[in-house]
């Protein structure tokens, strides 16, 4: 099994060096606290179908800190779903103040974690901006990047926002929690409309 140094190489080579070396620390002293039996009702954080696949887990409980097993190609790795709900979790803390301060989006109730049309809705939450009656509709994901399967995100997210238009007539406004987001994927994120918040800004 790997040692938490062999870690944090590891997610060195995906994350910055100073996200890489606070990781570790966060996923240890977090994951008995936030994440609960009842946060894995859900595939996953947001494209359950390309990331289900491509994590497998294995937990040490008598270990100081959780471990993973990585694919054959360590470009491909990646920490498991549960640091993704660790995110979520503290997404559902931290966005109200961040959506109102920085891009005028008042939260009404809540943002919760919810099924509408057989589509888990991993961020929805009612709100007001400019006077106006919206819906906050979104996901989470780790790293955010130009590459195929990050593309589909937004394909993603759209059917979730299909979803939710369904059932509600207010306007949709598009949210992406995340660690870590490339310059490319902000720009395109920009392009369609939709908000990607990381997790340094709060």
């Amino acid at each position: 099994m790997p040692t938490v140094v062999e870690v944090r190489r590891k997610l060195e080579r995906v994350f910055e060096k100073e996200q890489a070396r606070g990781l570790p620390k966060v996923i240890s002293s977090s994951y008995d606290e936030l994440v609960k039996v009842s946060d894995f009702n859900a595939e996953s954080c947001i494209s359950t179908e390309e990331d289900r696949d491509s994590i497998t887990e294995d937990r040490d409980r008598d270990a100081e800190t959780h471990q993973w097993i990585e694919r054959d190609e360590i470009e491909d790795w990646m920490p498991s779903r549960s640091v993704c709900y660790i995110l979520a979790n503290e997404a559902y803390r931290m966005l109200p103040n961040l959506l109102k301060d920085s891009y005028g989006i008042e939260l009404k109730e809540r943002l919760i974690r919810t099924e509408i049309g057989g589509k888990e809705i991993n961020i929805l939450g009612r709100a007001r901006r400019n006077n106006q009656d919206i819906l906050i509709v979104g996901g989470v994901k780790m790293r955010l990047d130009e590459s195929q399967e990050n593309k589909d995100v937004f394909r993603e997210l759209e059917k979730k926002v299909l979803a939710v238009r369904k059932k509600y007539k207010e306007e949709v406004v598009r949210v992406l929690v995340t660690h870590y987001a490339t310059k490319g994927f902000m720009k395109k994120a920009e392009q369609k409309g939709v908000i990607v918040v990381q997790s340094f800004e709060w």
